[in-house]
């Protein structure tokens, strides 16, 4: 047997096979995240607001499902659809 970094055992070889992928599909996930707030940024800056509310709903949804999935903490996505808000909510005013 090889040198393995996680140990000699079957089912920590398998662990060690699984951590990979779930964490390339954690980082896909992270990474939609990032791209809708900097979407959403990027209305905020065009002073869009049609455009800037609807992404926001789509970034809420993906921030709720990463949270559930743990991928997230709670409090770190809530804080993040809180921040988004308000600015949408400035921009609206």
């Amino acid at each position: 047997m090889t040198k393995l970094k996680m140990g000699r055992h079957t089912s920590a070889i398998k662990e060690s096979r699984q951590n990979i992928v779930h964490h390339r599909a954690n980082t896909k996930i992270k990474n939609q995240i990032k791209q809708l707030i900097k979407d959403v940024n990027a209305a905020i800056a065009k002073k869009d607001q049609a455009a800037a509310k609807s992404i926001m709903l789509k970034a809420f949804a993906a921030l709720d499902k990463a949270a559930k999935k743990n991928i997230l903490h709670k409090n770190n996505a809530n804080r993040k659809k809180s921040r988004m808000a308000l600015k949408v909510k400035v921009l609206a005013a």
